[in-house]
């Protein structure tokens, strides 16, 4: 398994593997946050990926994103790969609804992040193990 970055560790919950992504969910319940990071060592752009493993990337962001506007209701879904403060390669697709907190600003830094009740990341990883087929797989 690729280490990930500390930022990542110290952010985020870890719900499940896509066959090339690690799931986690930030930690941050202002909104549905989710973030894909290729299980690949010494990855810091979406150019360093083999030209199979971005096919893959976009397809289990594009895989994500479809299931997560669905469920969640999304006004707009937002995915990006940004990378300023973690430099490890990462995908970012975050439910937007027009009510939410930022909007229609981006989310970095718009308000302070909010913590997720007992059980509700518990919740949404089974939302997400009931949405997504065998290629993903919760982690326990």
């Amino acid at each position: 398994m690729v280490e990930m970055d500390s930022r990542l560790q110290q952010d985020t919950f870890v719900l499940g593997d896509f066959p090339l992504c690690r799931v986690l969910l930030s930690k941050d319940a202002n909104y549905p946050w989710f973030i894909l990071v290729p299980r690949r060592p010494g990855v810091s752009e979406l150019f360093d990926l083999s030209q199979e493993d971005q096919v893959q990337l976009w397809k289990e962001t594009t895989y994500l994103a479809e299931a997560l506007k669905g469920e969640f209701k999304a006004d707009k879904m937002n995915v990006a790969t940004l990378g300023n403060v973690v430099s490890q390669m990462h995908m970012h697709v975050i439910v937007r609804h027009t009510h939410d907190a930022a909007w229609p600003a981006p989310v970095w830094g718009k308000v302070p992040a909010v913590e997720y009740a007992p059980g509700q990341v518990d919740a949404i990883g089974q939302r997400l193990r009931a949405l997504l087929n065998d290629d993903y797989q919760q982690v326990a």
